[in-house]
């Protein structure tokens, strides 16, 4: 059987339109019911909605009514992101606004959890500060029937999968776990045997693809690389299938496969065009990954 069987999610901003991180508004421009739409005709099982929309969502209808909406249209799994500050002190840093906003709209889609992030910057090095914050958050989270994921990045505090796997493993609770992103795993210098050894197939929450250069093109940042400048799935330099097979072989992920499109390329193409590129690739590299399993 395909591993395309386990579904595809267009998380966040692969059907966001123009929208993108750090931007001074993550909205998207497009309707959410527009976007939902255009998921589901796609041919995904699942979304992700970032924070700002989330908030619009909430005041204009409701989370319980997108939810209908959504499942309605075969869209069931909806994630949330993306909760970041969490382990300051929330009265020095306003942070739990907007984590409760998160937690209450996991609580109504049924979400499979909530992605949370580190602040960019340079490696932290210990993870003690980040221990008890993160179970206190899982804790939170199981109280509502979901679960919190945190995604590395190769330029945040918490910047690789080996060190999120340190840092689950010390939180010590069912609730808390990762967010596996390919483009991060790869930017951060993490081979495809490293990945395997340094996690637990039970604290792997969501997997995520998609492709890029050999190199950050010259005077880009990682971020800026990021956001700019990812390839579809197969379109780029990295072992996707390779990913795609340590994911499920060796680590033995069966949930469904995120596609997480960042570039300009892609917030440039009309949505439902985009979807599809993104939807194809994706279905074409789990495809090629089943064949060599």
């Amino acid at each position: 059987m395909s591993l395309a069987a386990q579904g595809v999610v267009a998380t966040c901003w692969t059907s966001a339109g123009a929208a993108m991180p750090a931007a001074p508004s993550e909205a998207s421009p497009l309707s959410i019911l527009e976007r939902v739409d255009a998921v589901a005709a796609a041919g995904y099982i699942g979304m992700g909605i970032v924070y700002d929309d989330l908030v619009a969502i909430r005041d204009n209808g409701g989370f319980a009514a997108l939810r209908e909406y959504a499942h309605a249209r075969g869209v069931s799994h909806l994630e949330v992101e993306l909760a970041t500050d969490w382990w300051r002190d929330p009265d020095e840093v306003r942070w739990r606004p907007r984590w409760e906003l998160l937690l209450d709209a996991a609580q109504e889609f049924g979400s499979p959890f909530i992605k949370i992030g580190t602040s960019f910057g340079e490696k932290a090095r210990s993870i003690t500060p980040f221990v008890a914050p993160l179970r206190r958050l899982a804790e939170e989270a199981a109280a509502a029937g979901t679960r919190v994921g945190i995604e590395p990045l190769p330029f945040a505090l918490i910047a690789s999968m080996p060190q999120g796997a340190q840092l689950v493993r010390a939180v010590d609770h069912e609730a808390a776990g990762l967010v596996v992103d390919y483009w991060h795993v790869h930017r951060a210098g993490t081979t495809l045997d490293e990945l395997a050894d340094a996690l637990d197939p039970s604290m792997v929450f969501g997997v995520e693809l998609s492709d890029a250069t050999a190199e950050p093109a010259p005077g880009r940042t990682l971020f800026e690389d990021t956001r700019d400048n990812r390839r579809y799935p197969g379109r780029g330099d990295h072992d996707v299938v390779g990913f795609i097979r340590t994911m499920s072989s060796a680590l033995g992920w069966r949930g469904p496969w995120g596609v997480e499109m960042l570039s300009e390329e892609h917030r440039a193409l009309p949505l439902d065009d985009a979807l599809r590129i993104a939807f194809n690739t994706t279905v074409e590299c789990l495809e090629a990954a089943s064949r060599t399993h």
